[in-house]
């Protein structure tokens, strides 16, 4: 049969690894757990050849309750209070496997359906997009838009502005910001992940302090950094040179690991069974 993607959940320490989705003829993928630790919103690829469509789902945590958000959607993320879904429309009608083949921002309500655009209508060729909490800001990365070539930039939640990030020494992809809204975790190169603070107290955002926290032999890659709700932690994908980056793309040897801000990392899977796109769920804490 084909291979296909599915949602797993597994413990921080690689145990009990569960599938979640059980669709052998749909390919569910980069997936992002609600703050409030109920909902996973994704991205699911169904049809084949010219049929072919990419579209933002939701489902309870425990894969009950699937709720189609967008057709042609992609690349969705969620409010700080897990009350809006952010996403980015597609651009084309015509599948395509490019992250940065879209063209507006909306914002969708969970509890209503009701959509709302970005009053930005420039915000073109973005993805990876996430918000800053606490602030009125979102970070993504644009790829040939906007006057850009390839940048991290901030741009504010309701308003026109937008910052590119390079001037603080901030290159690469996949920006992620913690849930206190300062801690900032991005891939500066395939071979590279990088941590600094966000920062908007002038008014305007900057990033303070960045510095490499995983680097890797040249003969393999990371992407896909992802911050844990204690702002203490990230896991991200490894793997070898060939695959791994795109979403929906072939990852053959690529396995997820967790590591700390010091540069200590582990691999928590090691099947090499195009393991990619890791997000973490938070859970409530519990008094021992």
């Amino acid at each position: 049969g084909r291979m296909n993607w599915e949602l797993q959940v597994i413990n921080a320490d690689g145990s009990n690894p569960v599938n979640l989705t059980h669709t052998p003829d749909l390919d569910e993928m980069y997936p992002h757990v609600s703050p409030d630790g109920t909902k996973i919103v994704f991205v699911v690829d169904e049809g084949l050849g010219r049929n072919r469509t990419r579209s933002v789902y939701m489902m309870n945590i425990d894969g009950s309750d699937r709720v189609k958000v967008a057709h042609n959607g992609r690349e969705p993320c969620w409010s700080p209070d897990s009350k809006t879904i952010a996403y980015l429309e597609g651009e084309y009608d015509r599948y395509t496997t490019r992250e940065y083949a879209t063209s507006e921002l909306v914002y969708y309500d969970v509890a209503t359906g009701r959509r709302q655009p970005h009053v930005n209508r420039d915000l073109h060729h973005m993805y990876a997009i996430c918000y800053v909490p606490g602030v009125p800001w979102m970070v993504g990365v644009v790829h040939g838009g906007m006057g850009y070539s390839d940048t991290i930039l901030a741009f504010e939640l309701q308003g026109q502005r937008v910052f590119d990030l390079a001037p603080w020494r901030v290159k690469g992809c996949r920006p992620d910001v913690g849930s206190d809204g300062r801690t900032m975790v991005w891939g500066e190169t395939d071979w590279e992940l990088c941590v600094g603070t966000f920062d908007v107290s002038t008014g305007t955002p900057q990033v303070l302090n960045p510095r490499k926290i995983v680097a890797c032999s040249e003969r393999k890659k990371v992407y896909h950094v992802d911050l844990s709700p204690d702002n203490q932690y990230i896991t991200f994908s490894y793997g070898p040179e060939r695959g791994g980056q795109q979403v929906g793309g072939r990852a053959r040897g690529w396995n997820i690991c967790v590591g700390d801000l010091d540069g200590n990392w582990v691999q928590i899977t090691t099947d090499g069974n195009d393991n990619k796109e890791p997000d973490w769920i938070p859970i409530a804490a519990t008094d021992n």
